[in-house]
């Protein structure tokens, strides 16, 4: 593993609230990376509440290299993973790592791995039986990646489709 970075779990002390928001931008440089960056919706006051609160939504993890290995625009919050715990009525407690995004210059340097394999002790810790997550048809260094490290498609095995409901399908659908 990468020895030149360290990673900061989120925790729900606001005194973290700092480090965390510094890292917000990356989200944005993830939508980007992923062609989905009209997508994007959430506020970074929404992440401070839905994070930050006495029952967050999700949970982060940071990677942070030291001043010495800054990148040229002085960043030093150089990826990140985001996570929540869910549960499968077949195999119990699970986790989703909704993100994880390692900015480009620090692929391939361990960095991915190093926060994947966070999420994955912390599931484990949990008493979680299974990692899920989703990427992009079109995202085959991840998918590369994913499977490299022993995970399979679904889509594939069980035939399983991610679909969504939002907006005013939503509302409508809450008003049945």
């Amino acid at each position: 593993m990468c020895k030149f970075f360290q990673m900061i779990q989120k925790s729900h002390n606001r005194s973290h609230l700092t480090g965390v928001t510094e890292a917000i931008p990356r989200n944005q440089e993830l939508a980007e990376y992923e062609k989905v960056s009209d997508h994007v919706k959430v506020t970074q006051k929404d992440l401070e509440q839905d994070g930050f609160s006495k029952n967050p939504f999700f949970h982060g993890i940071i990677a942070e290299v030291p001043e010495q290995h800054k990148t040229k625009e002085g960043h030093t919050k150089i990826g990140y993973a985001l996570y929540f715990y869910a549960y499968s009525s077949w195999s119990g407690r699970a986790i989703y790592m909704e993100d994880l995004y390692v900015m480009p210059e620090f692929r391939g340097k361990g960095v991915g791995k190093a926060l994947m394999s966070k999420v994955a002790q912390l599931g484990l810790a949990a008493g979680c039986h299974q990692l899920n997550f989703a990427v992009l048809d079109w995202n085959k260094p991840s998918m590369d990646f994913y499977l490299s490290q022993g995970c399979f498609d679904i889509t594939d095995t069980m035939g399983y489709h991610c679909l969504r409901c939002e907006g005013e399908a939503l509302k409508h659908l809450a008003q049945l």
